[in-house]
């Protein structure tokens, strides 16, 4: 598998830098997209890449997934040494930044609950801080009822809208995967960040992006990443050579 060449070449300079922060997407990125989202594993390529570089001396690796962080734990099954970060990045190990309104949580579960019934493939996911919308394995026509429907209802509700492949979501709290980058960033005083992303909602990290740092997009699309590969295959060679890149700096 090759890598496009620019990109390799910001790997080596990431590579060097002093404290190295690495981070990723889960759906699309390091696992690849299934029709049902409980089946998503990450690639064991890509998974070993990222545990390596989270043992390395002066490195931290961590997955900002729009999953509930318990999910994202028990489908990763990443260690400790990974840092996980659910709920499009408002979900941190320590709780949510941001109090959770649970009536307008539930006022909006019942709505979608409403327009997903009657249309096999459209399901609904509650999450702890949000409620998604799915529509991946609905028809065509059922689909596009579901999504207008919901787009109809989202006046009514004080939420967050965040718009994915083949979902629709609405937050009770402010998601901002760029700002959990710059929390992790902090926390690690990192002099330089790698991320991988593939959606809609990783444009906000993307966009958080420093000189330094590195944006990889995952597939097609308009991105503010300076960087683009195919696949999560790509992303998992991409986390190989970073991994190789980065030992014989730190371990020399």
């Amino acid at each position: 598998m090759t890598l496009p060449p620019e990109l390799l070449d910001a790997l080596d300079s990431a590579a060097a830098t002093p404290r190295l922060l690495v981070t990723s997407d889960f759906d699309g990125t390091l696992a690849p997209i299934v029709n049902d989202p409980a089946d998503a594993r990450p690639l064991p390529e890509a998974a070993a890449a990222l545990i390596e570089l989270a043992g390395l001396p002066a490195t931290s690796a961590a997955l900002i997934s729009g999953r509930a962080l318990r999910t994202l734990r028990e489908l990763s099954s990443m260690p400790e040494a990974v840092h996980l970060v659910g709920s499009h990045g408002a979900e941190f190990e320590a709780g949510f930044a941001h109090q959770i309104d649970t009536a307008l949580l539930q006022a909006i579960t019942d709505g979608l609950d409403a327009i997903a019934a009657d249309r096999p493939g459209v399901t609904v996911e509650t999450k702890p801080a949000s409620v998604a919308l799915h529509v991946r394995n609905a028809s065509p026509a059922d689909a596009e009822t579901a999504l207008a429907a919901a787009w109809d209802a989202a006046p009514h509700w004080d939420a967050h809208v965040t718009t994915g492949k083949a979902v629709l979501e609405f937050a009770v709290v402010t998601t901002d995967k760029g700002e959990a980058v710059d929390i992790l960033r902090g926390e690690k005083d990192a002099t330089a960040v790698v991320f991988f992303g593939d959606d809609v909602t990783d444009e906000k990290a993307f966009v958080r992006l420093g000189e330094s740092d590195i944006g990889v997009k995952v597939g097609p699309g308009d991105t503010a990443a300076a960087y683009r590969i195919d696949s999560p295959d790509d992303v998992a060679a991409a986390l190989k050579y970073l991994a190789d890149r980065r030992s014989r700096t730190v371990l020399a």
